[in-house]
């Protein structure tokens, strides 16, 4: 059983489905319950697993009620993989409080909402996987205007960190992995096809992300051959933080 949450569309929506088609029951987790609904058809019409869910991750009491529908379900979780993130602009100087506290409440604090819930259920069932999706904005490089979205993806790594000492007694194990440029639904909201065709030229691999490119790192993370991998995040950007100017990606 895994519940990934933000799988609507997207990143999630593609982790959802990689971990359905390995034979995994899904819970495709949203406050979106329409996208949430629509996910989970494409995949049961595929003979998948998965079921919607809806739930606001800011709520703790939510999350909590969402993890409780979950466990009488089910019995049990066996992988929570948190991949929700909001990245709208805006420059430091024009930015609110409120869309400080509403990027960091639903990038990081969320995290911690969803693995504090799933936290008792891991233990008794003796372990558990934990995966968050990053980003290289934050912990390794930045763009001008997303400074509470870079705060909230370190903050991440941090905690991934933390939480992984914390819970390695227990067989829990908490990684993450660090996109670049993908190629989603939420990106081509903001910027072009031409424009993000143009990043990827950039590029070493000389293509943005898909988000099965991502999934497949979070269903590594998930497999038996990472049992012993915890507190650590791959970089998933095709080489894109690899040059030192932008001539080097050429």
């Amino acid at each position: 059983m895994a519940i990934i949450t933000g799988a609507a569309q997207g990143i999630g929506a593609a982790i959802a489905g990689r971990y359905a088609a390995e034979g995994a029951r899904v819970v495709v987790a949203d406050r979106d319950l329409q996208g949430a609904r629509q996910t989970a058809g494409r995949l049961t019409a595929d003979g998948l697993n998965a079921v919607p869910i809806q739930v606001d991750v800011r709520d703790a009491e939510a999350v909590d009620a969402a993890v409780s529908v979950v466990i009488e379900d089910n019995g049990r979780i066996d992988v929570l993989t948190h991949n929700v993130g909001i990245y709208p602009s805006a420059p430091l100087e024009r930015m609110s409080n409120e869309l400080w506290d509403t990027v960091l409440d639903t990038n990081l604090k969320s995290l911690f909402l969803a693995v504090r819930a799933c936290i008792p259920h891991m233990r008794r069932q003796g372990g558990g996987r934990i995966t968050v999706t990053s980003s290289i904005t934050g912990p390794r490089v930045a763009l001008a205007g997303l400074a509470h979205y870079a705060a909230s993806k370190a903050g991440m790594n941090g905690f991934i960190r933390s939480a992984a000492l914390e819970l390695a007694p227990f067989g829990i194990t908490v990684n993450g992995v660090e996109p670049g440029a993908v190629r989603t639904e939420g990106v081509l909201r903001i910027v072009s096809e031409q424009e993000l065709a143009s990043q990827g030229e950039i590029i070493p691999l000389r293509r943005v992300a898909t988000g099965d490119d991502i999934a497949a790192a979070h269903l590594f993370l998930c497999s038996e051959d990472a049992s012993y991998v915890t507190g650590q995040t791959i970089v998933v950007d095709g080489g894109q933080t690899l040059p030192e100017n932008l001539r080097d990606g050429r």
